[in-house]
């Protein structure tokens, strides 16, 4: 929202916006719909009883409305209850999510603050967006560039690169959204203005319209979760035909033998060739050596959605993408290498702001425990129990 002429709130797209997205006409009706809670409400068991009152139980009881006031001693009695019976670590202030666009108003930042305030609490790490490649990054480039930050830009891309394959599509639609708001819609327009300087892209996705059909990519459809067995090919592909840099990966890379045995088969008996990916991909072995090919032709970008990563094992996707564009011998040739997110929030893509944006210290945490946000419901169901991180 911003302000008119006349000072008055405005709901209209920002001047300048490319490409508005139409969600912000929904922002009119956030004060006003049925559904948003206006007033602090207490199960009715618990506003009698406390926390020992048994009742119908959560989802089966009425709720009463309350004054802030009393809300907030029960919030404040209940904490220290924990505090006193178990100890701080007992308090989960995951707290996980967006909340706000604002940096004063965002929620989990003031939770945080607050919890730390009063001895801390267990945490929550990661996300749901991208946890499995935040992890495995480091391991195999030693940092995170390319997830968070460190993107190539839409204007690299546009001048340089011959061929950008997005593996996962690049859907207009996750452009929309950005973590602290979005003032510019950027996705359509560097599409856009790398199509107007000829470069081609194909889309390796299950779904057609993955990318604005004005990007004029080809699509090559393939089966949900096969993408690594894909990129496998390819790289088996380049090495079995020459096609590698072996002079990158000499003095870029180690691993690579290691990883050639995998691929030819000689560790475990199985060769990822483009006859042994074609029906997990349902890609035609022909197909998928062609568009090898054309990749070791071509200054060749490779993107990943974030949406791979987020199954059983997501970080072999991400894993396997760096080693094929480390076969390409492309990475830190302008237009060359891979990246993660284009296409799955706006600003990946965008040269990054060189100045952090302004906020709240949270104090320190002196509490070391720790929740993975995908492992929530493991937690709660097996209380005490050790899990795999990292």
């Amino acid at each position: 929202m911003f302000r008119d002429a006349a000072g008055a709130p405005s709901f209209a797209a920002l001047p300048g916006d490319p490409d508005p997205s139409p969600m912000v006409e929904s922002l009119r009706d956030i004060g006003t719909d049925p559904a948003r809670i206006l007033h602090p409400v207490v199960r009715e068991s618990f506003l009698r009883k406390g926390r020992a009152a048994g009742g119908a139980g959560r989802g089966r009881e009425p709720f009463v409305r309350v004054s802030w006031d009393a809300a907030l001693d029960l919030a404040a009695a209940e904490l220290d209850r924990v505090r006193a019976e178990h100890g701080n670590e007992a308090i989960y202030g995951g707290s996980y999510g967006w909340a706000s666009a604002g940096r004063f108003h965002h929620a989990q930042s003031q939770v945080h603050r607050f919890l730390n305030t009063i001895g801390g609490y267990t945490r929550s790490v990661q996300n749901y967006s991208f946890a499995a490649a935040d992890i495995i990054l480091p391991h195999v480039i030693g940092d995170r560039r390319g997830l968070t930050g460190g993107h190539t830009s839409w204007t690299v891309l546009a001048g340089h690169a011959g061929l950008i394959v997005m593996f996962g599509g690049a859907p207009r639609r996750n452009g929309q959204v950005a973590a602290g708001g979005v003032i510019r819609h950027s996705l359509r327009d560097g599409l856009l203005a790398c199509r107007r300087a000829g470069v081609d892209f194909v889309s390796v996705s299950p779904m057609r319209d993955d990318v604005i059909a004005e990007a004029g990519a080809e699509w090559l459809p393939v089966r949900p979760n096969s993408d690594v067995a894909l990129m496998l090919a390819l790289a088996h592909t380049l090495v079995a035909e020459g096609l590698h840099d072996r002079a990158f990966l000499d003095r870029y890379t180690v691993g690579f033998d290691r990883f050639r045995a995998y691929l030819d088969g000689s560790a475990d008996g199985v060769a990822k060739s483009a006859d042994w990916a074609a029906p997990l991909a349902e890609v035609p072995a022909g197909t998928i050596r062609a568009f090898a090919r054309r990749m070791a032709r071509s200054r060749t970008f490779l993107m990943m959605a974030w949406s791979l990563q987020r199954a059983d094992h997501g970080e072999q996707p991400c894993w396997a993408l760096i080693a094929l564009a480390a076969l390409l011998g492309q990475i830190g040739l302008p237009g060359g290498g891979f990246g993660l997110g284009y296409g799955s929030a706006n600003g990946v893509g965008n040269p990054g702001c060189p100045v952090a944006w302004p906020s709240l210290p949270q104090g320190t945490n002196p509490v070391g425990a720790f929740i993975p946000v995908a492992r929530v419901a493991d937690m709660l169901l097996k209380p005490g129990e050790p899990f795999d991180f990292n």
